[in-house]
């Protein structure tokens, strides 16, 4: 068997952090505020602020502060975080078909 590639285990680890997906999924409804965000999705505005610092350090988000009083600050997905769009929506796809919770048992 041929080990993996360091790259594959490398995004395997970074997507595989609690609410990335959802973060990334988010974010391909187009530009949003991080109030937003913070409203749409159910972790705390620490863990959001800790999601997105992380993908913004791969380079996968933009971020956008506007000197406007209070701050607005926006993110944005880059070229780099646009690409895996198809994969995230291949992803929802799968789970949609193949994945059950406990509930629907």
């Amino acid at each position: 068997m041929a080990p993996l590639c360091p790259k594959f285990e490398k995004a395997m680890q970074l997507f595989s952090k609690r609410w990335v997906g959802l973060v990334l999924s988010e974010l391909l409804k187009g530009e949003r505020r991080f109030s937003e965000m913070e409203a749409d999705l159910p972790i705390s505005g620490r863990l959001l602020s800790d999601r997105l610092k992380l993908l913004e350090k791969e380079g996968i988000v933009n971020r956008k502060v506007y000197s406007e009083f209070p701050v607005r600050i926006e993110y944005s997905l880059t070229e780099k975080g646009k690409a895996l769009e198809p994969v995230i929506r291949e992803i929802e796809d799968w789970a949609e078909k193949w994945v059950t919770l406990e509930c629907e048992k």
